[in-house]
């Protein structure tokens, strides 16, 4: 599979375009670039087949959404650039990830991952599950174990080139960003690829692929799931499910320079629920966490109404007539607005 050939050719450029246009409310950027799309188009082109293209900036901003977060945004431009890289490293990566990482890949998501947890503590009822998650993942990405980690199964210079292009483009400002001035001068690790690159998401996956298979097959708990940076490990006793959890903490401190967060560090009976990915998960039903039914709630509008009623429907049956009710009144409003 690493020797599938990076494909940079303007008709894939053209691919790469309509694939992240897709979806995307329209914006001056987009516009802008949309308006000259065959010039901008033809000009990546050029700089990608000579060797002679360079990731710009990022715009960035803070989103405080349970926890405080940094999105980095890049220029129209880079973000064909990644879309591009995501198909190359999707065709050569998936198939080699386990059935259970369930983030950002075809055919899995949130509401899977949450299914199938429901489904490991009916099976394991009598067993513990360890739940946890990483402390500023995307911060901590060492960016040369990375690369490394990308050079086992890549060996195309022009497809090393681009990713390294990008991986590196990724500076933070303020003294986060000095230290890192520092490390790259000294040599020493740098760290950090940011929440917002589509490119990150894959990459976070192929990072914690190498903690996925040691997992499964070093440490072969009854069940393992992982959604990004959050996950779970269960086995049959709680002594096992300790035991696991520090074999585990110390391959994600030594190989992948990462550390768990320890008010996520919850060993529990998978008969009592479990509170992951934003729901309290039982072995017979499941609820939204109240913080989420009051986000869906505060959040509402006409965009929306339809994800959120199947958010809540599948979640939290019993609101669903409450929900309707809200929605009710929220249009009534809306329409003696206008």
């Amino acid at each position: 599979m690493g020797n599938v050939s990076i494909d940079l050719s303007l008709a894939n450029l053209w691919r790469s375009w309509q694939l992240f246009r897709r979806g995307k409310k329209s914006s001056s950027d987009i516009d802008q670039f949309a308006y000259n799309l065959e010039s901008n188009l033809l000009r990546l082109w050029q700089d990608l087949d000579d060797g002679s293209y360079r990731h710009g900036g990022y715009r960035k901003f803070i989103v405080a959404d349970n926890k405080r977060r940094e999105i980095s945004v890049a220029s129209v431009c880079d973000r064909v650039v990644h879309r591009l890289l995501y198909e190359y490293l999707v065709k050569i990566y998936d198939k080699t990830f386990i059935y259970d990482a369930w983030s950002c890949r075809k055919g899995k998501g949130v509401v899977g991952a949450i299914n199938r947890t429901q489904n490991f503590l009916l099976c394991f009822k009598n067993s513990f599950v360890w739940r946890s998650d990483i402390v500023k993942f995307f911060d901590n990405v060492d960016t040369g174990l990375l690369f490394e980690i990308l050079c086992r199964k890549i060996k195309e210079d022009k497809a090393l080139r681009l990713l390294k292009e990008v991986i590196e483009s990724f500076l933070v400002q303020g003294p986060a960003g000095m230290q890192r001035e520092r490390e790259r001068e000294s040599k020493g690790p740098r760290r950090g690829i940011p929440i917002g690159n589509l490119t990150s998401q894959i990459f976070a996956n192929i990072y914690l692929n190498e903690f996925d298979r040691f997992v499964k097959h070093q440490l072969k708990p009854q069940a393992y799931l992982r959604y990004g940076d959050d996950f779970i490990i269960i086995n049959d006793t709680k002594v096992k499910v300790n035991q696991v959890r520090l074999e585990a903490i110390k391959f994600l401190f030594e190989n992948l320079k990462m550390q768990t967060h320890q008010k996520s560090d919850i060993i529990v009976a998978c008969r009592q629920g479990l509170k992951f990915l934003g729901t309290e998960i039982f072995s017979n039903g499941r609820r939204l966490k109240k913080r989420n039914w009051h986000r869906a709630i505060s959040r509402l509008n006409h965009h929306n109404l339809g994800s959120y009623w199947g958010l809540i429907k599948q979640h939290n049956f019993k609101k669903i007539k409450q929900f309707n009710w809200i929605v009710k009144n929220y249009l009534y409003e809306d329409t003696r607005r206008l």
